[in-house]
């Protein structure tokens, strides 16, 4: 017999946003559900060293702060399930959500925090060196480069923010493309070419992110002529993936309004969607900032949002009978 699990907030999702909309779902005498998806907890899970998340002197470690925002929402009240959505229906409420298994959610109000992933090179030393000189997030990480020499890899928007980002901590940046010009808005274009403490290197594809030291981590990095097949090499102390992200919208396509580049489109200063009764928060809907601690305020904008407006339709059901 299939499971079903009601709840008057359904939340999917559970990174900073999903746990912060759980939180205060919670302590609304919402009951939320979440169900955590193929990645709980977010992207938070994969990091390491975490200095950017206020409330903590240390230096705290991204699963432990999950574990903790988990914890957290389950002592109010939230129920986690752990799931994998195939299926949505948004056509009506209750909102309706099924599970590979055949499991059956249904929610009052529905909040989404499917998050986005980064876009990485897929090279085997890529992956050998994530935190350890290898990232996607010059914004979390950059810090930990102050005064060493790094590399940008990419050509779009992302890649030139986080090349001039990183200029506030490195005299030495270098922005890698594997083609001849830059896909970057101009007004960018201009800021980086004009900066003095940043070179790029154009026509070159990583071919291999290169380890060494004790601790171990990158040295440098081998680079391809995309045009000769030349082999190069740099040294760098950091090198950050800025090849864009993938937005984890897939189930929402022709359910939701999607931005141009497929992020859930939402009301100005709001979490709330074009479906009345969703509303969406966290990286799902924001392709600016991308930092934990603006998921979990989006997190706690789209409870306060889903809790008023289940205020004002329940009263005017009320007023209707």
């Amino acid at each position: 017999m299939t499971a079903t699990h009601s709840t008057r907030m359904l939340i999917l999702g559970s990174g900073p946003a999903g746990l912060s909309a759980a939180i205060y779902g919670a302590r609304a005498g919402m009951a939320p559900i979440v169900v955590q998806g193929i990645q709980p907890g977010g992207q938070l899970t994969t990091t390491t060293d975490v200095e950017n998340y206020p409330g903590f002197r240390d230096v705290i470690q991204g699963p432990w702060l999950m574990e903790q925002m988990q914890a957290q929402a389950e002592h109010v009240g939230a129920q986690m399930m752990w799931d994998h959505i195939v299926e949505v229906d948004l056509t009506r409420r209750p909102f309706r959500l099924i599970g590979d298994g055949g499991t059956i959610y249904t929610g009052d109000v529905l909040v989404i925090a499917t998050g986005a992933q980064a876009k990485w090179l897929n090279l085997p030393s890529e992956e050998h060196l994530k935190g350890k000189g290898v990232s996607a997030c010059a914004t979390c990480d950059g810090f930990f480069y102050r005064g060493k020499k790094v590399a940008v890899i990419g050509g779009g928007n992302t890649a030139v923010e986080e090349a001039l980002y990183m200029t506030n901590h490195s005299h030495d940046v270098t922005l890698i493309h594997r083609r001849d010009s830059l896909r970057a808005e101009k007004i960018l274009q201009d800021r980086l070419f004009a900066h003095p403490n940043i070179k790029i290197l154009w026509n070159k594809a990583v071919d291999k992110f290169i380890a060494g030291g004790d601790p171990e981590g990158l040295t440098g990095i081998s680079l391809r002529d995309t045009k000769t097949g030349e082999i190069s090499q740099i040294e760098v102390d950091g090198g950050f993936v800025a090849i864009g992200h993938s937005p984890a919208t897939e189930l929402f396509k022709n359910k939701l309004k999607l931005d141009e580049d497929g992020y859930i489109a939402v009301e100005t200063g709001t979490t709330r969607t074009s479906v009345e009764g969703v509303f969406a928060c966290g990286d799902v809907m924001d392709k600016t900032y991308r930092q934990a601690v603006t998921a979990a305020g989006t997190g706690c904008m789209a409870a306060l949002d889903a809790e008023r407006f289940l205020a004002e339709a329940e009263f005017e059901a009320a007023v209707a009978a």
